[in-house]
């Protein structure tokens, strides 16, 4: 017989769900995915249909044979790590990387701990760190896609290979060209080579407008993770339009700092969490072994979630009006 759970008051209802805003992040997707596609062709289909496949049979697998629980993948969550994962990851990454980033990302980086709103880290960046120290030639070999014309513009005397060139980043780290080198309008229309989420700023900025507006999520964590960067990039005496348009900052910033279960709960830990996260992505990209630290940034401030959650607490319902009553 089915028992009736009763618990205290206040009972507050919104129209909100998992699913309704797991889906509304994958149609926010949608603009930088087809930008990537325009990018790099077939390859970065194919690498999308893979990571994507890999991630939601993952999840079925061990939802069904060792969890021994109905399927989850309606929830859209498994889909949203396969597409990350591949916004994360080079067009022409082997398929056979591409399934163990998939398998890592779910099975470890999720699953491990209990499945969805228990994993610790973002999934997907599990899965892409995982590839990068495991296979570090294959994840930072980039081709230049539609954008090689204008790498080979700007670099045309240090050699760059038109078919697998190094990202933005790299070659600003390495002192082969100067700032005034780049144009940020090829940067923004997505004209340049990475991965295959990085190359759409603009579209990116689409799909955080849309995600706003849906009231997915707050702009706290992305606006202070942007602001901190560029605030910081400035400090370092770097140009902070390329640090944000440059790498995945604005990828990380929208799609994967704001994932609910590795966040803070509180606007207050939002703030904290973003701010962090953009000081950190500079110092790693001006001082550290990585031309990009976003990846980084975020798993490591995913690690502090719990230490924010407990010093930045809601308030207690009520506890203002019990207050000014004393």
């Amino acid at each position: 017989m089915n028992k009736l759970i009763i618990s205290l008051s206040p009972h507050i209802h919104a129209p909100g769900s998992i699913d309704r805003c797991m889906w509304n992040v994958v149609i926010a997707m949608i603009p930088a995915l087809a930008v990537a596609l325009w990018t790099f062709g077939l390859p970065a289909l194919w690498v999308t249909l893979i990571s994507v496949g890999a991630c939601l049979l993952t999840e079925w697998a061990i939802t069904r044979f060792l969890f021994h629980k109905p399927c989850t993948l309606s929830n859209g969550s498994a889909l949203i790590t396969g597409l990350l994962l591949a916004f994360n990851l080079p067009s022409i990454l082997p398929w056979w990387m591409v399934v163990i980033g998939a398998v890592v990302a779910i099975g470890i980086g999720k699953m491990s701990f209990g499945g969805l709103g228990c994993n610790i880290w973002n999934p997907a960046l599990v899965g892409r760190v995982f590839l990068l120290l495991s296979f570090p030639a294959a994840m930072t070999t980039w081709p230049s896609g539609v954008g090689s014309a204008f790498i080979a513009s700007i670099g045309a005397s240090q050699q760059v290979d038109a078919n697998s060139g190094a990202t933005l980043l790299t070659h600003l780290n390495s002192g082969t060209t100067a700032f005034s080198d780049y144009n940020f309008l090829d940067m923004m229309i997505g004209n340049m080579n990475g991965s295959l989420g990085e190359v759409g700023g603009i579209a990116i900025l689409i799909g955080l407008i849309y995600l706003l507006v849906s009231k997915t999520i707050t702009g706290h964590i992305p606006v202070s993770v942007i602001a901190s960067a560029a605030f910081f990039s400035w400090a370092f005496g770097g140009n902070p339009l390329l640090d944000i348009f440059a790498g995945g900052l604005l990828l990380g910033a929208v799609f994967m700092a704001t994932d609910y279960v590795t966040s803070p709960m509180t606007r207050k830990g939002q703030l904290i969490f973003g701010v962090m996260i953009g000081l950190i992505t500079i110092i790693i990209r001006r001082f550290g072994a990585y031309p990009e630290g976003m990846s980084f940034a975020i798993l490591l401030m995913n690690s502090f979630v719990p230490l924010i959650n407990r010093y930045c607490r809601p308030t207690i319902f009520g506890e203002k009006e019990r207050r000014k009553s004393a």
